[in-house]
């Protein structure tokens, strides 16, 4: 079994589609976790209580991070194996649309863009959360509890660069998922004629929900620091 995951073209697609899927549903559950912000800080802060430095929110993490890993690395693997055998052309697509083909062919640089993303957010929320936590620290660097995530929120999104960042790596995520999600169900021969053009929609419709959430919580923290009447002032 190992071997067809790591030696069968179509068992490394198989490992980059499962991976895909995890990763978009964590990150429909993120955005979801994210919109509390807007609605309730302190429900906010509650679900950031309840994903500190506790079990299964570890545990979480810990698998979150090998989901990352292993999808960044057969990334990778497929790129190679698809210039070798392709020269230009690139991974896992046997259909092609002038609406995709910008996507689909600098997948991996939009993947770069969107590690380079992570990176930033990690330092910017985990390593004044959780990590804080887990190191037995009662404030992170910024003086807020590791557990006001809406604190958190506030400070770094009243920075207008940081909204200018995270509004870009929310659209590179934008571009990885319209071609990211159906490509991953084509990859294991579930898109034909009929359901290509649907997968699209659906990939489409996914992409975009995700990126008006996450810029929806940017965009609203941002207006509040700038905005005594968006901040509920006047």
């Amino acid at each position: 079994m190992s071997c067809f995951l790591t030696n069968s073209s179509v068992g490394k697609k198989l490992v980059m589609s499962i991976t895909g899927a995890f990763l978009v549903l964590f990150i429909l559950f993120h955005m979801s976790m994210n919109l509390t912000a807007i609605i309730s800080p302190e429900g906010y802060n509650l679900v950031c209580e309840l994903l500190g430095a506790n079990w299964y929110a570890l545990a979480g993490t810990f698998v979150l991070a090998i989901g990352v890993v292993i999808h960044f690395i057969y990334a990778l693997i497929l790129t190679w194996d698809n210039y070798r055998a392709r020269g230009s052309q690139r991974y896992a697509v046997t259909v092609r649309e002038p609406g995709v083909d910008w996507a689909s062919k600098n997948m991996l640089v939009i993947g770069f863009i969107i590690l380079a993303g992570l990176v930033l957010h990690l330092f910017n929320f985990w390593a004044k959360m959780q990590l804080v936590e887990v190191l037995g620290g009662h404030a992170n660097s910024l003086g807020f509890h590791p557990a006001d995530g809406a604190a958190l929120v506030a400070y770094t999104f009243s920075q207008w660069y940081y909204v200018v960042i995270y509004l870009l790596w929310f659209a590179a995520l934008w571009f990885h998922l319209t071609h990211g999600v159906w490509s991953m169900f084509q990859s294991v021969g579930w898109a034909n004629d009929t359901w290509y053009p649907r997968l699209k929609c659906i990939s489409q419709i996914v992409a975009t929900l995700v990126f008006l959430g996450f810029a929806a919580v940017v965009v609203v923290y941002f207006l509040k620091s700038v905005c005594p009447c968006c901040n509920g002032a006047c």
